[in-house]
């Protein structure tokens, strides 16, 4: 039976012949916390990278500016899934023919992408390596389909090996405590965030990673979630954030009884402001941390609070 792709992230990370990059080491931009309680809040929304999750260059990179790294990338995958001999054999090394198809269809997902005036398109890796896959079985490449399942099955895993390849990731400092927590004292929690067919994997494998995780259906309302692939849309766009509302409304929950964590003032956290939601301010990673001062100051986009571990919205809801 084809395994799933939790359970082919763990086969991966069980591996001694793997090695995968790491989250740099953690750094803290300087700011000071602001954990006054907050009333009535039924519901917590986290983005994930740079806020449950620490990731190499702060955000899910699609393509890297420094070369050496999309090499190794697509060298390693290259040769995990055996694809060499069913590439084309031009001239240069395997892993520059690949990168400039890899390049051309991430070039036409962000142009050809079918969304309204004023909204942004999201890039699915999923497609893309699907549609680089299909190449591939046009000249006659085959995979193991009992292990990795059929092609959206087994796309997906490419995706996630190639992505695991490119950026370390981990779980922030307290996260799996704070989620517990949360839940703990009846709050709803759901990932409200950019993010791709695995990010939920690695959110899970993040926080397995410093405990024993509750049944899912304890710890996230997960037919509250809202994130870009699946809506095709990614943050500022404002339709995201109506169809967040839009669930949440079916659970009993308004927006101002909602409050949503991230690091980004001007495409995130100011959106919600608008539509009603109550925001934080996340100051714990100086990668992922996009908000200047006069955003902060600003009473138009000036979150609710500011927190600098993940730990503090326990006092904030407390």
């Amino acid at each position: 039976m084809p395994q799933s792709l939790q359970e082919y992230a763990d086969w991966l990370a069980n591996r001694d012949d793997l090695k995968w990059p790491v989250a740099p080491e953690l750094v803290t931009p300087k700011a000071t916390p602001y954990l006054k309680p907050l009333q009535e809040i039924a519901a917590v929304t986290f983005s994930v990278y740079g806020t449950l999750l620490h990731i190499s260059d702060g955000d899910l990179l699609f393509d890297h500016e420094q070369q050496l790294r999309m090499q190794i990338a697509l060298d390693k995958t290259i040769q995990e899934f055996n694809i060499w001999n069913s590439m084309s054999r031009k001239p240069g090394a395997p892993w520059e023919y690949m990168l400039t198809q890899y390049r051309n269809l991430l070039q036409d997902q962000k142009i050809l992408g079918n969304v309204a005036k004023g909204e942004m398109p999201e890039t699915n890796a999923f497609e893309i390596w699907k549609r680089l896959i299909e190449r591939l079985q046009k000249n006659e490449y085959t995979f193991e389909e009992s292990f990795y399942g059929d092609l959206d099955d087994f796309s997906l895993k490419v995706a996630y090996f190639f992505h695991s390849s490119l950026q370390g990731v981990q779980a922030m400092p307290g996260a799996l405590e704070t989620l517990c927590h949360l839940t703990g004292r009846g709050t709803k929690i759901a990932l409200f965030a950019d993010a791709q067919p695995f990010t939920f994997v690695q959110v899970l494998r993040g926080l397995a990673s410093q405990g024993t995780l509750p049944p899912l259906s304890e710890l996230f309302c997960q037919e509250c979630f809202c994130v870009s692939y699946r809506e095709g849309v990614r943050k500022p766009s404002a339709s995201l954030y109506g169809r967040l509302i839009a669930r949440f409304e079916q659970v009993g929950i308004a927006p101002q009884e909602i409050l949503h964590v991230g690091t980004r003032i001007r495409d995130d956290l100011a959106i919600a402001k608008m539509f009603g939601m109550k925001t934080v301010l996340f100051a714990g990673d100086s990668l992922s941390m996009q908000a200047s001062k006069e955003e902060v100051r600003n009473p138009d986009t000036k979150p609710d609070r500011l927190i600098t571990n993940l730990s503090q919205l326990a006092e904030i809801l407390d």
